[in-house]
């Protein structure tokens, strides 16, 4: 038996933020976006749009598509850094709205990774002989923390929801191997530092914008640049593939220059990999659900491919997943 994905969903605000419209909110240009990072525009949610909407608009769309109804889901997971509160969790929520009142739900908090992580979760549950669906959700409204006065950080990011309906099958098709991993040594270098019992909400966190998403860029690109390759071959090593097996390359969506060093040292070509980035930016844990759908529908992706799923993101965590893509 495998975990295999049977059906995907995604969901995106209508609004696009270009790269010409930053140029009016903060110091920055068109051509410095890009070179830096392959960004020309990202969609934007507006009030009152919440996480839950997003992720709800792609989950629908992913059972639908999986053929199953929503009361025959056993668990709902949604990978989140900006859940529409701390409690109850986005994926309890998302269940209410599904009616998948047969479900379990749980929030996972492992920044962009948090998708891939959700898969491996999903993957173990599915072990189980009482478990036979489980939908995974990667779902962000990151510009809700964003900080409009820092370059830096609010070019790169933008809002949006993927979803993956996963059920058993047979050996053919699935998931073949995950790895997942943290260096938490590193957890200061993507933060949003208030909010939280280490630094409750106060006027003092907010005039001085705490609770704001702060990234240490320079490091943040040297280990995203060392951990994709890396966690890539271990990931296929497990399965006992190597990089010219690999039909398509899925990385996080967060720099194209991480993209390129990692297809570099992959020797994975261009119309093997996975970019979407220029439309969407960083959607955290929707990037790779995103990019899945949309190279799905396009006819990029094809029964039998083997796939490669990598992500890193806040903890810092990373993770990758190897799979053949179809189903039974």
């Amino acid at each position: 038996m495998r975990a295999q994905i049977i059906g995907l969903g995604y969901g995106l605000p209508e609004r696009r933020l270009t790269n010409q419209d930053l140029e009016k909110m903060v110091d920055t240009s068109d051509k410095w976006i890009v070179e830096r990072s392959g960004i020309r525009e990202r969609r934007i949610a507006d009030q009152p749009i919440k996480c839950s909407d997003l992720a709800y608009q792609a989950a629908e769309m992913a059972v639908q598509r999986a053929g199953i109804s929503a009361q025959q889901l056993d668990l709902i997971i949604v990978a989140t850094s900006t859940p529409d509160m701390f409690f109850p969790s986005t994926a309890c929520i998302v269940q209410d709205l599904l009616g998948a009142t047969n479900a379990a739900a749980f929030d996972l908090s492992a920044g962009c990774t948090g998708f891939v992580y959700g898969l491996d979760v999903a993957h173990k549950y599915l072990l189980a002989d009482d478990c036979h669906y489980v939908l995974v959700i990667g779902a962000e409204i990151i510009s809700r923390i964003l900080d409009y006065e820092d370059r830096n950080t609010c070019v790169l990011f933008g809002d949006g929801a993927g979803a993956a309906v996963l059920g058993k099958g047979s050996d053919a098709y699935g998931i073949l191997s995950s790895v997942l991993g943290a260096d938490g040594s590193g957890a200061a270098h993507l933060s949003m530092p208030a909010g939280g019992t280490a630094m409750p909400a106060s006027l003092e966190t907010v005039q001085n914008r705490l609770h704001f998403l702060r990234m240490n860029g320079n490091e943040i690109f040297r280990f995203a640049s060392r951990i994709t390759s890396e966690i890539s071959s271990q990931v296929l090593q497990k399965a006992g593939y190597t990089y010219s097996d690999v039909d398509i390359f899925v990385p996080h969506q967060a720099n194209i220059r991480i993209i390129r060093t990692a297809m570099k040292r992959m020797n994975i070509p261009a119309e093997k990999t996975l970019i979407n980035l220029d439309k969407y930016g960083n959607t955290s844990a929707a990037c790779i659900p995103v990019a899945l759908f949309e190279a799905e529908q396009e006819g990029r992706i094809k029964a039998g491919d083997l796939v490669l799923l990598v992500a890193f993101g806040a903890g810092l965590t990373y993770g990758g997943v190897l799979l053949r893509w179809g189903r039974d």
